[in-house]
């Protein structure tokens, strides 16, 4: 197998990074990690020299380069691990319609909770705003585990899939602003945290040194 390497940023603070990275642990793949350094004076030099977009994360696979997460979850699915996906077709549709609602929307959530594993902040950025959007996950998680979640797993389609990898970073917001959840949206959080593949990105996260003053809401 080609050997395969993942560009991303800092553990603590990269989201999008989060996502392509877990897929790929969750796809059993081995790769190498290209890890630059977010908001220092090199940062955007260093990225470039991956990345045609000129953001985090790239995947380099021999002489193909995929960027954007979304793409690097579709990409990994289609090569190397297609249980990333549902089988069924309506199934996959549906779940390809929340993850791209996720990568598209979500605007204030972002703004106002950016991800920062290592710190909480209880209450801090929570808009009308950000109160609609985590409503809408609330509801996208029930429905999920409501119709497709029964047959087994805790997961939203039951077994692990993209769509979880696109609300892990999600998962990690609610915990540093520590957000109420409902019964069903802890139950699931909780099973998203136990991953051993998102306590490895945790533990690295914490060890790291490095802050960025205005990420913190």
């Amino acid at each position: 197998m080609t050997e395969l390497t993942l560009v991303i940023g800092n553990k603590n603070y990269s989201s999008w990074s989060l996502r392509a990275w877990l897929v790929m642990k969750q796809a059993g793949l081995e790769f190498a990690e290209a890890r630059i350094r977010l908001d220092g004076p090199t940062t955007h030099t260093e990225i470039r020299r991956y990345s045609p977009s000129g953001k985090v994360p790239v995947l380099i696979d021999g002489d193909l380069k995929v960027w954007e997460s979304l793409a690097i979850c579709e990409y990994v699915a289609d090569r190397y691990a297609r249980d990333l996906w549902p089988a069924d077709v309506a199934e996959r549709a549906i779940a390809r319609s929340i993850c791209a609602e996720m990568h598209a929307g979500f605007q204030n959530l972002r703004e106002n909770m950016p991800m920062d594993c290592r710190n909480r902040y209880p209450g801090e950025g929570m808009t009308p705003g950000v109160q609609a959007e985590i409503d809408r996950i609330f509801a996208i998680w029930h429905q999920c585990r409501q119709k497709f979640g029964t047959g087994g797993g805790d997961m939203l389609f039951g077994k692990f899939t993209v769509v979880d990898a696109m609300f892990a970073p999600v998962v990690m917001r609610f915990v540093t602003y520590e957000v109420k959840l409902n019964t069903e949206a802890k139950a699931y959080a909780d099973a998203i945290l136990v991953i051993p593949a998102i306590q490895e990105w945790l533990a690295a996260a914490y060890s790291e040194t490095e802050s960025i003053p205005h990420m913190k809401m």
